[in-house]
């Protein structure tokens, strides 16, 4: 395929940055910690922890498995639970909601809010939740991941309260989902049918699939978000209204996969990434169950080999999409593979770096795009942009059009850590704690100044640095050693949880 050339004028890129002294790497403090201790306890509701009280008040699907990944330092019962009350949402035929809602907040304060998903009632076919409410679309699948790692932080006290043996059998029907109802290109990928479902909510590679959808009604909705958030953070109106109309079908078909007309229907090489790495950790629970772990490497081998099939692309040097709705015609369409690949290059091109089976020579070119003029990470910037620097969609303020967001290096890290690239994996750790440090825990950052955008003291960001403490902590480990010391100094003492209802345990 041919990609657009990059723009002879792009936004001002500041000097190549430094990075910070040792006297500055927030990392080598306990203030840090302390501070990072004080944003989750603050964001615990008592079940779960929100990513941010105002602007984001429920309970978010990756949100929370990142958060636990980080909770597991402070609290591991306390990261146990965050996963168990997510998955206590889980719908019946599998999916695990991208939101569930607290009843005790008030409807207006986020939109779409429960009156407009109507789970229990429209999504009562696919098996929604009779008593809590959930949004209808789903998240990526970091929550085997997240559930190995936090039941590594403490094997003992996890297997006392057999948390492995709950929540495996929840975490196999949410890939089961996936595999059976989500391969709507018939080649083995899962395909996201939102742009909220792949995390990168207004990515430019949205654009063109969304670019076919009847926006809703102007007025017909009121947005919660530009109440807490600047307009020019945040999705335009016109993409919000695209984003209503696909999820208002979506419910209207009952939240049934094989009926809902999927107008926007994308793989995504993020989202399938990390379900590639999910596969590979729920072999390792069931190792630890003694079940049988084959059948999930398997998976991941099959995912694997589909995702270098349908999804990579010499040309760019990583991963795109594919836009499975693309018109029939033309050079990318007569592939045989269905649909075309989407033009634009985004770090989710780059997230399969955590897959541990990726073959050299992409891992390599990978490498290479990570640095190079496209991301330019250590040369033009010290954090991973979202979006191509040099993409003619790129804004360094606007969500996921180009901001740097920690989750996205917490994962390019684990990446460059698996690949034996030590180094640069320690740089990029340095850099994200100093961001988090000066930022306040940020949401995003403008990637060229390391000025923060969107929420502060933001959930995801205070736990994935507490992640990174513990393993500085330790000392360099390589991205299978799944289970590092806690990090050392004191931090705010976290009570631990109450017990998890007989009916919210999982099957």
């Amino acid at each position: 395929m041919t990609l657009p050339a990059a723009p002879t004028a792009t936004a001002s890129p500041a000097a190549a940055p430094r990075a910070p002294e040792p006297s500055q790497r927030a990392g080598t403090g306990g203030d840090l910690r302390r501070a990072a201790c004080q944003v989750l306890l603050g964001n615990w509701t008592g079940s779960s922890t929100v990513p941010s009280h105002q602007l984001y008040p429920h309970q978010w699907s990756w949100d929370s498995a990142f958060i636990a990944i980080g909770l597991r330092h402070l609290s591991p019962v306390r990261a146990q639970q965050e996963v168990e009350t997510l998955l206590a949402a889980q719908w019946g035929d599998g999916r695990v909601p991208h939101i569930v809602f607290n009843r005790a907040v008030l409807l207006d304060a986020y939109f779409p809010s429960p009156d407009f998903w109507r789970s229990s009632s429209a999504g009562a076919a696919a098996g929604a939740p009779r008593t809590t409410e959930t949004s209808g679309v789903v998240q990526p699948p970091v929550h085997a991941l997240a559930a190995w790692l936090v039941h590594s932080a403490d094997p003992d006290t996890s297997a006392r309260r057999g948390f492995l043996a709950r929540v495996y059998p929840r975490l196999v029907a949410w890939h089961r989902y996936l595999a059976d109802h989500r391969d709507l290109g018939g080649h083995g990928l899962a395909a996201v049918v939102h742009p909220w479902e792949p995390g990168m909510d207004n990515s430019p590679c949205w654009d063109g699939p969304l670019a076919r959808v009847e926006p809703a009604a102007a007025g017909s909705f009121r947005r919660a978000d530009l109440v807490h958030g600047s307009a020019a953070d945040r999705p335009t109106d016109l993409d919000y209204r695209r984003y209503v109309r696909l999820a208002a079908e979506y419910r209207d078909h009952g939240y049934r996969d094989a009926e809902a007309p999927h107008s926007f229907a994308v793989e995504d090489p993020g989202f399938n990434a990390l379900f590639i790495a999910a596969e590979y950790a729920l072999a390792r629970i069931a190792e630890a169950l003694g079940g049988e772990a084959e059948p999930h490497r398997q998976r991941a081998a099959a995912l694997t080999e589909a995702l270098v099939e349908r999804l990579w692309s010499p040309e760019a040097g990583q991963f795109l999409c594919r836009d499975l709705r693309a018109a029939s015609g033309g050079r990318a369409a007569r592939d045989g593979q269905g649909g075309r690949l989407v033009a634009e290059r985004s770090a989710a091109g780059l997230l399969p770096l955590v897959a541990p089976q990726l073959p050299r020579p992409i891992v390599r070119t990978l490498l290479r795009t990570v640095s190079g003029e496209h991301y330019g990470l250590g040369t033009a910037v010290r954090l991973l942009p979202s979006y191509d620097l040099r993409g003619a969609a790129f804004d360094r303020h606007r969500y996921w059009r180009g901001p740097a967001w920690f989750n996205v290096n917490w994962l390019l890290e684990r990446g460059l850590r698996r690949h034996g690239e030590e180094a640069r994996a320690d740089a990029l750790a340095a850099e994200v704690l100093h961001a988090a440090a000066a930022s306040g825990f940020a949401e995003y950052l403008d990637p060229y100044t390391g000025q923060g955008r969107g929420a502060r003291g933001f959930s995801w960001t205070a736990a994935l640095a507490l992640d990174l403490l513990a393993r500085d902590a330790a000392g360099p480990k390589p991205a299978a050693a799944e289970a590092p010391p806690a990090a050392s100094g004191p931090a705010p003492r976290i009570p631990a949880p109450a017990p998890v209802p007989a009916s919210e345990k999982g099957p």
